[in-house]
């Protein structure tokens, strides 16, 4: 396994390894991103962003914020207009995209504004201020919840569930196939570093995950199972009384994201805009992450409730909430020359695949007791003009 300087989460995770014994790697992953104070999510510092390891979707332009508001208006007009909405975001960050969004419904539409309110949901205590500090202008609007109390479902809601780009952060188990069956990749330790060993699955519900989906790995495939990802749907089930769940991420439908062109999986790590293979370097300084598998969201969403109303490609979804006429007014803005070149590679970057973000980025929404939605994303793309 590849050496690394030691950070202080390494030490710690060394520690309890040749305590306690082998961890499995979603254990592993959990720690690396979540361990209090010294995790990747939960340690102070920018993460997205030029200053950041990476850039989501919010970062390249707020067109990207204002389209998702519009599609959010429009699901405040096909519950009826309710007199209270309440849009819950979880893994707010900084809050960048709860800024875009409000900035836009308080443009377009001031009756939704005064009916909403606005709930960040995050991990990075200290990041409550920043997110006052950008949303200044929208206080009155605003609520905060940890992302404990939004999964112990205590409370329910009316309105949107909205996450961009976190349940690729989730951590996954890692399986392999090999000639005597499924097995479990498990974080050992040996002098100072980490390494791996496969054995018997850890829980069941590994080789159920892949049997409800129909998945068979060929000798030799790695996969990730992300267990996190399902528990986090059913919480938001069991959160949303009436409305929708809308999710933004990169990954594929199952027979996709399980092909036997991924021998190896989907696992990856960002650092400084760079990417790399290993998880075991950087210990808490790295994002690591790993790609959503959006079948099972959607099948394990029906069972609770939570309905499938639309999923595509993010291009397709952006095109439908208006990215066309939010462009020809960039274009109308009288803006320099200089700053429309720069719109149109940002906007391109969002739309298109090959080094974009336009197929690789999905959006998923899900819907519980409302009837026969009519959403902007539905909308022949080709005539959005």
């Amino acid at each position: 396994m590849e050496t690394d300087t030691m950070t202080p989460l390494k030490t710690i995770l060394l520690d309890r390894i040749l305590s306690k014994g082998r961890i499995t790697f979603a254990d592993f992953m959990a720690a690396c991103l979540y361990e209090p104070g010294l995790g990747y999510y939960t340690s102070p510092g920018r993460k997205v962003g030029a200053e950041g390891d990476f850039y989501t979707s919010m970062n390249v332009h707020l067109v990207f914020g204002r389209l998702v508001a519009r599609e959010i208006c429009r699901m405040w007009e096909s519950m009826g207009s309710p007199g209270r909405f309440d849009i819950i975001e979880a893994g707010a960050g900084a809050g960048q995209l709860a800024k875009d969004i409000l900035d836009t419904i308080a443009g377009i539409n001031l009756p939704f504004y005064d009916t909403l309110t606005y709930c960040l949901v995050e991990k990075e205590p200290t990041l409550k201020e920043a997110q006052k500090a950008k949303l200044a202008d929208h206080l009155a609007r605003l609520d905060w919840h940890t992302p404990e109390e939004l999964a112990e479902g205590g409370s329910t809601f009316s309105g949107c569930l909205l996450s961009n780009e976190l349940i690729d952060a989730m951590p996954v188990h890692l399986v392999e196939m090999t000639p005597a069956g499924l097995m479990e990749v498990y974080v050992t330790a040996l002098d100072g570093e980490f390494g791996e060993m496969l054995d018997e699955p850890s829980t069941p519900e590994l080789a159920a995950y892949l049997k409800r989906l129909g998945i068979s790995l060929f000798a030799g495939q790695r996969a990730e199972i992300s267990l996190a990802a399902i528990g986090w749907l059913e919480a938001a089930a069991k959160a949303v009384e009436k409305g929708f769940v809308l999710t933004i991420d990169y990954g594929y439908p199952a027979d996709e994201l399980y092909a036997p062109m991924r021998k190896n999986g989907t696992l990856l790590c960002y650092y400084q805009h760079t990417t790399e293979e290993s998880p075991y370097i950087r210990v808490g300084l790295q994002d690591i992450t790993s790609h959503v598998n959006f079948t099972a969201l959607m099948e394990r969403g029906e069972e609770l409730g939570l309905h499938t109303v639309w999923f595509g490609e993010q291009y397709r979804f952006l095109l439908g909430a208006g990215l066309m006429e939010e462009m020809l007014a960039l274009e109308k803005s009288g803006v320099s020359e200089t700053e429309l070149i720069k719109n149109r590679l940002a906007l391109k970057k969002l739309m298109l695949p090959d080094g974009g973000m336009g197929d690789t980025f999905k959006v998923l929404i899900q819907a519980k007791g409302v009837d026969n939605p009519q959403l902007l994303c539905m909308r022949d793309w080709g005539k959005c003009f």
